[in-house]
């Protein structure tokens, strides 16, 4: 049965790359999983298949773009080209993770702006509204021409640390990985009650190997890296032996986004990190799930989103 909210029935869908979470968003909201087939043909092509009515209903995808990135895209846009056709009253694309979002500039002469190019994809596929969360660079909503729910992992994140820290807050220091992670690092150390450090890694000449500069008092604190993803974990895990080497006592990293694509699991064994906190965003296979990872659900946020846009009222709470 579908539920209705504010005169309109919600279904919830996955594409295939967020079952979990698609399944503990509809849990929250006291649903049953929209009936659909992934799948894919003998020859490469993507497979969709609704296996019940759509029509006027407010649907919401649940689809990380994460690897395999392009087959994972090309499952959103069909399931939402799909549900246009047949005649959904309102396509929500939910996207945890957002693929490409790191392109979103010119680097070099001649290089795609993906980013973009991927809103127009989602856009012109037919969806109406599109939620994602800790996009790698917040202009990115300005790409699409459909309303953008850009929501946020600090609450949960900082929530947690939070009762960790307790009222030990002068015990530990936010540290930045890097210097485009400083708001980010700013606001969650705010939030828990914490001072701020970052670190500044800067190449000299070509071939010589980068130094590591700290602004912020490290020595005898307990650290907290915070990041929107870890990818290879290359720049977080120099960080967290950065901050070691200048007197740290421990380090924990947070993040929203587990990559965790090529050597980023080999090198987290081997870093000083104690515990890598991540949120649900992307379903790591259980060979990924090092003992050191920890992994929080953001479903529930995602599912207040969900329930206050069908009911028309305002995501803004959810920020703080």
């Amino acid at each position: 049965m579908a539920v209705n909210l504010h005169g309109k029935d919600i279904k919830i869908f996955s594409a295939g790359a967020s079952p979990e979470m698609a399944r503990r968003i509809s849990e929250c909201l006291g649903l049953r999983l929209g009936g659909c087939e992934v799948g894919t043909f003998q020859d490469g092509e993507t497979s969709v298949s609704l296996q019940e009515s759509v029509r006027g209903s407010s649907c919401f995808i649940i689809q990380s773009t994460c690897a395999p990135v392009n087959d994972n895209l090309m499952r959103l846009l069909i399931m939402i080209d799909a549900m246009k056709r047949a005649s959904a009253g309102c396509i929500t694309a939910v996207v945890p993770y957002f693929g490409y979002a790191r392109q979103d500039r010119k680097a070099k002469a001649r290089d795609p702006i993906s980013a973009k190019l991927v809103a127009d994809l989602i856009s012109t596929a037919g969806a109406d509204r599109v939620v994602s969360m800790d996009l790698h660079a917040a202009q990115i909503q300005g790409f699409f021409n459909i309303p953008v729910d850009h929501l946020l992992g600090a609450p949960i994140l900082g929530g947690y640390m939070k009762e960790r820290v307790g009222k030990d807050g002068g015990d530990y220091v936010v540290v930045s990985p890097d210097l485009g992670s400083v708001t980010r690092s700013r606001n969650f150390a705010e939030r828990i009650g914490c001072p701020l450090a970052i670190v500044d890694k800067r190449r000299q000449k070509a071939n010589e190997s980068e130094v590591m500069n700290l602004i912020g008092e490290v020595a005898g604190k307990k650290v907290i890296l915070v990041d929107d993803m870890i990818d290879t974990a290359g720049t977080l895990c120099n960080a967290a032996q950065a901050v070691m080497d200048r007197g740290a006592v421990s380090v924990t990293a947070c993040a929203s986004h587990g990559v965790l694509s090529g050597p980023a699991l080999e090198r987290l064994e081997k870093s000083p990190i104690e515990e890598v906190i991540l949120l649900d965003t992307i379903e790591l296979p259980p060979e990924k799930l090092l003992p050191k990872i920890h992994q929080l659900s953001a479903a529930p946020v995602f599912a207040e989103a969900i329930s206050r846009i069908n009911e028309d009222k305002p995501v803004s709470p959810l920020f703080v």
